[in-house]
């Protein structure tokens, strides 16, 4: 059987500049490419983080950029701010090489980092304002921002609170602040969404949709993936370093669309050798993968399985009741799950 990973990166490989450098926008229109990330390659000693990695993102794109732990994703996202340097190929901001042109593409490139990056005893407007004062705003302009960038993400009547004494959501809010104040045209963010309640995680998402209409270009990652399929636009999955694939949900889903989802609810006791389980039923001729997710077993089967009474026989033979049976298409996170052979924590 044809592994479901080697089957579409062979397909990804010949569609490869197709993919990446045919930007297409909302309703098909052709769009401005405004990052361009090519043949990028970067070594840590032996160790090679980045393996010719090559994609494209146009201008007022949300893309989703997805990959397991290790994968290469926080060693991009750092080459494209230039935090650190690289060994091979490119990379291009707004046309501009940012190599030849550091200093112009760090001014209208913001980064929004996983980790809270405040000052704990200044006040929320202090924040907003050192970190724009580091692009050059001064004066008015600087008192502007960052007086904008509070009213945007909803802290206008928390300007004088110090972080210290923030909910968990306003620090990341204030953490965006910070990052957009100086209205760059290129947002990244790292799992702004780590650990918010739900009310300030809409209104996180909310306002990222928001900096696309006013005309930025946003690279977003993260480890919910109910957050990528709603505001993404396309999305790149990753892993060692390399191009897995690229394009929008329901490309990616039809990618792998000779499969299906089987979740079969069951009871287990927390001593159940599962690995045995999974190991028979991976071994089943319709099965391309099997997983257990606490009291459910769920597989990714052939579309038309024509054996799945085998899967039943073997969960029955470990003495698992069958409590329910459900079937369905593939999302986001099972093509995650069959491309890269491993869940996005």
């Amino acid at each position: 059987m044809t592994n479901v990973t080697d089957k579409f990166y062979q397909k990804s490989l010949a569609a490869q500049n197709k993919i990446c450098y045919t930007v297409i926008g909302k309703g098909g229109m052709s769009m401005k490419e405004f990052l361009k990330v090519q043949n990028l390659v970067k070594y840590y000693g032996d160790f090679c983080a980045v393996d010719n990695l090559s994609f494209s993102v146009s201008e007022r794109e949300i893309f989703g950029l997805l990959g397991p732990n290790g994968a290469g994703k926080s060693t991009t996202m750092n080459i494209i701010t230039s935090l650190c340097g690289f060994d091979k190929g490119g990379v291009e901001v707004d046309r501009m090489d940012i190599v030849k042109y550091k200093e112009k593409v760090r001014r209208i490139i913001g980064m929004v980092p996983q980790e809270i990056a405040l000052y704990p005893f200044l006040s929320a407007e202090e924040n907003v304002k050192f970190f724009a004062s580091l692009y050059g705003l001064r004066g008015r302009e600087l008192n502007s921002a960052a007086k904008e960038a509070l009213e945007f993400v909803g802290l206008s009547d928390r300007a004088k609170m110090k972080p210290k004494k923030m909910s968990g959501g306003m620090k990341r809010r204030l953490n965006i602040a910070c990052g957009i104040a100086h209205r760059p045209k290129l947002i990244i963010m790292d799992e702004p969404t780590v650990g918010v309640d739900a009310q300030s995680r809409e209104h996180i998402l909310a306002s990222i949709k928001t900096l696309r209409e006013r005309g930025a270009t946003v690279i977003y990652t993260s480890h919910y993936m109910n957050e990528v399929e709603d505001i993404c636009d396309r999305i790149a999955i990753i892993d060692h370093g390399k191009f897995v694939a690229c394009g929008t949900e329901q490309e990616l889903i039809s990618s792998v669309s000779d499969s299906k989802a089987l979740k079969i609810s069951t009871e287990m006791s927390a001593d159940f050798p599962a690995n045995e389980l999974i190991g028979e039923l991976s071994s089943l001729p319709d099965v391309k993968k099997a997983r257990i997710d606490e009291d459910r077993i769920i597989l990714e089967v052939n579309a038309v399985c024509r054996d799945f009474s085998l899967c039943l026989e073997h969960i029955r033979k470990h003495g698992l009741p069958i409590c329910g049976i459900t079937s369905e298409s593939m999302n986001l996170e099972d093509v995650f799950i069959a491309l890269t052979g491993r869940e996005l924590r």
